[in-house]
């Protein structure tokens, strides 16, 4: 699996946390505040997601030209191979 794909599934399970976290006690998340409320906490994991649907994304997208260079390379035949005929 491509580590770009792994990071975004760890980055969207960090997202889940803050945000079930966060609707419990926002405190807990947001520590520098004095009261803090559930809407900035449901930012912060909106925003968390959406990074996260990025880098799957990215991470489709490098696995995908990896695969196309692959068979690509594996379509053309070797010069080092002796030909027969």
């Amino acid at each position: 699996m491509n580590t770009l794909i792994y990071y975004a599934f760890n980055v969207f399970i960090l997202s889940l946390i803050v945000l079930g976290v966060g609707m419990f006690k926002p405190k807990w998340i947001l520590l520098w505040m004095d009261k803090p409320g559930r809407l900035p906490v449901i930012m912060i994991s909106a925003i968390l997601f959406m990074a996260a649907a990025v880098m799957f994304g990215e991470g489709n997208k490098q696995m995908q030209q990896e695969k196309a260079q692959l068979s690509k390379q594996q379509a053309t035949p070797s010069s080092e191979v002796p030909d027969l005929h």
